[in-house]
């Protein structure tokens, strides 16, 4: 084929032209030897294998229209590229992510004339052992098509981005070197199905490889095993399609490498072994027990992992081997901050292990075949996988017409392609527990095709599409679709499903809670649901990481981009940083808050004080053997009892009770709280010994009560008040404040002439928006949350008779052309040691919108970088987002507390702080109490620093230190994508009261807020 005739073809766009001259599909394997196979070595070690990874010359055209020939360039007209990768990673064409809508005009089946494309070149010699092979070429992955020539000579044609392609290069490689031309499309009318959620990247960024087959030899294998009822009997059934007829021998051994069993079969072209086995180890995500099948015809040796395990779904109940599962998981997209969509085998296996670490147990591939080493891991490690076709089409819908292509029959058969080659690739891992039509493409008649074939091929897993769901009003028919699947439902609709009996499928949230920025905080609500309702079998949490882009910058450092950095139009901004874990895989605090929502323990008390508590196992298999209890007993953040707790034995779905042994006290005081940590026992595949994989904490009194005073110093000398103009100056023996009475604000604390304040205090309702404020920022700024001034209707002050100074201030907030949004009386009252009472009522217009937060905002002096507080820590907590911190004495750095979200926004707030001190190094500076717990934030930034950028790069720190002391900070949600922030989590109480007492401190508290003393008995 010349370029002409390649032009003139048009492949690209034709939904009717899929391949040309590609291999059936087939099961993933890799054929080795004898001696290899019995090794289990990497199949990179096969003598059958050639890999073809490296550098490839390579040439980027702006345009199809521009290519002149589809012969190699000459050497000096072309460069080189690293294979696989993606091009735009390696200096071409430019980034670009877009979410819903396509790249492209939407006029399917055509692209632009301006398709850009690459000419990869790559020459080779083969083993002199190949020469009486049958030789094939494998891409496993190439974005969006590929036309291939080997030798000058024309081999063929495939699409499907995420899906591998075979081609059979026998007829045309000669001895010697041998040149292989691959042109790789950057758009095709498969790019209409391929509108996923991300960076669009083009270029072979998967592995490509050689493979030496005999000339008969064992084209596919489709295992079936399956396990009879109590789960006492076993047997494989190896499915075999030959090139020709052959003996096939078959061997199964077990986890140690003992074999278990054998057969053969004489196979003409296909042909069936049946392998018995008793007492089968059977296979799950918590005991992932793997058997090794091998399987021998003339010079190969295949080998593939078996998990023995059976699925069913009925009355409304996923079930694994005869038991109810829960899937903990999250949604995975492929990325990597330097290498786009190509994944390391080392940084796939990481992700795998931080998820394992974090109580996850199920992945959602979305929305695409991942990478096939991906499930290998899946198997080993265990984990539950919902294996998604590489079908999205969402930007017909910003288009106009949702069901567009799955409603049009000329696109029948690229949907089915797609269904087919992902099922006969992944088919035989016991890790995939689930298949899915895709993601957000209507749903339509081809989706009815793809569902029906489906479950004819694979009966034994069930067959899943959201899209079916009747707010996207395509067909009504859903009988072929095995659970009911949702995005983003409200907790009540979740809960109605439960409870109705008209509803007989699993309910599975295939996204449910969106991870973007500071979030998300909705969380341990929709567990509570899950593990009270056997309909609900779990979801997937949007999503795993951060898709940024990590670019140089200057001094050998780096930034991280999102969609609109690059010029790329559409874009959708930062909506690509939705994750979990960054990209550099840090997790984020909603991964931790996951972590010990899903924990595989459920603690609960029934008399704490007493030493009184129960321990659910949430495990759907195990037992809790091979997990520890430790307990720890604390005053007011300080440890004064620990030990270990009894042993752990409850079945799987079982409770058992526990008595602590810990000494009991006559009467708690108050601030006294057990913690409860459960570890492993033994080192495992992804963690060590002793890791932690759940805590909970009890307060030992069912009621604090107290008021958190401070001790106060003996009185040495009254209070001296003078007013100079509208400042009024309140000296004692060792500090002076100062007030401004026009402002109603505090402009000065100091003590031995430290001073403690940079400028006046402020009362404060703005926050940076996070994400998850994307819709509701709108109605804050419409009112000038962000702008607000402050009026003074009146003020007054008054010494009494106890030489305290008391200053009554009315105080409007409002910003122009807007009616004050809240209205408040402020007493400020000053003691003789130095202490400053705010005590505040408020009134909130009755039309506002609901207010991000309320509080004081103070400005500390540079220097003012040590915190220390009686709260929950040791990192970041909110109203909505707060399981995963405990309460503790906690003492850090400014810099600490801050989270490093790429796109800036609130962050580091402490909910249901106690007290907390900001001081320089020596000790001197302010500690803040309340008659209430508090939120409080410590930061080198005031929202408006945090609100003006776009990356965390651009964020100049202040040398002060910010101090928000509030009242209440509105909860986090899920709102960026998922429902509206519950009312119990907004500040929208019309009237609340606020106290707090600022106190001046010069030396270190511990001896004034040491614990008090305990009367413990045995």
């Amino acid at each position: 084929m010349t370029a002409a005739e390649l032009k003139a073809s048009r492949f690209w766009e034709n939904p009717a032209v899929l391949e040309l001259g590609r291999l059936p599909a087939r099961a993933h394997f890799i054929p080795d030897d004898a001696e290899g196979a019995a090794a289990q070595r990497s199949p990179a070690h096969s003598p059958f294998f050639l890999t073809l990874n490296g550098r490839w010359r390579f040439k980027y055209l702006p345009g199809i229209a521009e290519l002149n020939s589809v012969e190699a360039p000459a050497q000096g007209t072309i460069g080189e590229i690293m294979v696989p990768g993606c091009w735009q990673t390696q200096g071409y064409d430019r980034f670009h992510y877009t979410n819903i809508n396509y790249p492209f005009p939407c006029d399917p089946p055509h692209l632009p004339d301006a398709n850009p494309a690459g000419l990869y070149v790559r020459q080779f010699r083969l083993p002199d052992a190949w020469r009486t092979k049958r030789k094939t070429i494998v891409f496993e992955g190439v974005n969006s098509c590929l036309y291939l020539w080997v030798n000058h000579s024309f081999i063929g044609y495939s699409q499907g981005s995420r899906l591998p392609a075979e081609f059979d290069l026998t007829e045309s490689l000669q001895d010697g070197v041998n040149e292989l031309v691959v042109l790789v499309l950057k758009w095709c009318d498969g790019s209409y199905l391929e509108d996923q959620d991300m960076w669009r990247y083009s270029g072979i960024f998967r592995d490509v490889y050689l493979l030496a087959r005999d000339p008969v030899h064992v084209r596919d294998v489709s295992l079936c095993p399956s396990v009879a009822p109590g789960g006492s009997e076993a047997r494989l059934v190896c499915d075999l399609a030959c090139t020709g007829a052959a003996t096939v021998h078959a061997f199964l051994y077990d986890a140690d490498g003992v074999e278990v069993a054998r057969g053969q079969e004489w196979v003409p072209s296909s042909g069936q072994i049946t392998l018995p086995l008793s007492q089968p180890c059977r296979w799950n995500a918590e005991t992932p027990c793997l058997y090794t099948l091998r399987l021998a015809c003339q010079d190969e040796v295949l080998r593939f992992q078996v998990g023995f395990r059976s699925l069913s779904w009925s009355d409304g109940i996923f079930r694994v081997n005869e038991r109810p599962v829960k899937l903990k998981g999250v949604n995975r997209h492929e990325s990597h901050p330097v290498l786009g969509q190509t994944i390391p085998y080392a940084h796939l296996r990481e992700d795998l292990l931080l998820m394992k670490q974090h109580n996850v147990n199920a992945i959602r591939t979305s929305h695409y075949p991942n990478d096939p080493r991906f499930l290998l891991l899946c198997d080993e490690l265990g984990f539950y996988v919902v294996d998604e076709t590489d079908i999205e089409c969402h930007g017909v819908n910003a288009a106009g017409d949702y069901h567009l292509l799955t409603k049009d029959p000329s696109w029948e058969e690229a949907f089915l392609d797609r269904v087919r080659r992902m099922v006969e690739r992944d088919k035989n891992h016991p890790s995939v527990i689930m298949w899915s039509l895709g993601n957000e493409s209507g749903y339509g008649r081809n989706h009815l095709a793809a569902a029906g074939w489906l479950r004819q091929r694979d009966p034994t897993r069930p067959v899943h599409y959201e899209g079916s769901n009747p707010v996207n009003k395509g067909l009504a028919e859903t009988g072929l679709l095995d659970v009911e699947s949702r995005m983003y439902p409200t907790l009540d609709y979740v809960e109605q499903y439960a409870l109705d009996p008209g509803q007989t499928k699993p309910l599975f949230l295939c996204e449910y809670s969106h991870a973007m920025g500071n979030g998300p905080g909705d969380l341990h609500e929709y567990w509570d649901l899950i593990f009270s309702h056997s309909k609900l079998m779990g979801g997937c949490v949007w999503e795993w990481c951060d898709h940024a882009i990590r670019v140089p910058a200057g001094h050998g450092g780096s930034h991280y981009l999102y969609g609109g950095d690059f010029g790329d139009i559409p874009n959708d901004g930062n909506f690509c940083i939705d994750g979990l874990v960054g990209a550099d895989r840090q997790p984020h605090p909603g991964l931790l808050e996951l972590k010990n929502i899903v924990s595989p323990v459920g603690l609960a008390a029934v008399d704490a004080a007493a030493g009184r508590f129960t321990a659910t196992n949430r495990y759907d298999f195990l037992d809790l053997a091979h997990l520890r209890l430790h307990w720890r007993l604390e005053h007011d953040g300080r440890l004064f009892h620990e030990g270990e707790g009894p042993p752990l034995h409850a079945p799987a779905g079982e409770t058992q009770e526990l008595v602590l042994p810990y000494p009991l006290c006559e009467s708690w005081p108050p601030g006294c709280w057990v913690t409860l940590t459960v570890c492993t026992r033994h080192a495992a595949a992804w963690c060590g010994a002793g890791y932690e994989v759940g805590f909970a904490q009890f307060p030992l009194t069912s009621d604090d009560g107290r008021r958190h005073a401070l001790r106060g110093r003996p009185f040495r000398q009254a209070l001296d008040v003078r007013q100079e103009g509208d400042q009024l100056i309140i000296a004692g023996f060792d500090f002076q404040h100062r007030f401004d009475l026009r402002q109603g604000a505090l402009t000065q604390l100091s003590r031995h002439s430290v001073q403690l304040l940079q400028g006046a205090s402020n009362f404060n309702l703005w926050r940076a928006p996070i994400d998850n404020d994307m819709y509701v920022k709108v109605k804050w700024l419409e009112q000038g949350y962000d702008r607000l001034v402050t009026k003074v209707y009146h003020r007054h002050w008054q010494l009494d008779s106890h030489g305290a100074l008391t200053i009554a201030v009315e105080l409007g907030l409002a910003a122009s052309s807007r009616r004050p949004v809240l209205r408040a009386r402020v007493h400020w009252t000053f003691g003789e040691t130095g202490v400053v009472e705010v005590r505040l009522e408020a009134n909130v217009r009755a039309d506002a919108p609901f207010l991000p937060r309320f509080g004081l905002q103070l400005i500390l002096p540079a220097g003012f970088e040590v915190v220390e507080y009686l709260g929950l820590g040791p990192h970041e907590s909110y109203i909505d987002k707060r399981h995963s911190v405990r309460r503790g004495r906690y003492r850090a750095k400014v810099w600490a507390l801050f989270e490093n979200y790429l796109r800036p926004q609130e962050n580091g707030a402490r909910f249901a702080t106690s007290w907390v001190c900001v001081s320089n190094e020596l000790g001197m500076g302010l500690h803040v109490h309340g008659e209430r717990e508090f939120s409080f934030n410590a930061s080198h930034f005031l929202p408006q620093d945090l609100t003006a950028a776009r990356h965390a790069h651009e964020l100049v720190p202040r040398p002060e230190t910010v101090l928000q002391l509030d009242h209440k900070m509105s909860g986090v949600g899920s709102n960026s994508c998922g429902p509206a922030l519950p009312a119990k989590y907004r500040l929208e109480e019309k009237n609340f009261s606020f106290h707090l007492v600022l106190h001046p401190v010069f030396q270190d508290m511990d001896a004034s807020l040491a614990p008090a003393d305990m009367r413990l008995r045995d």
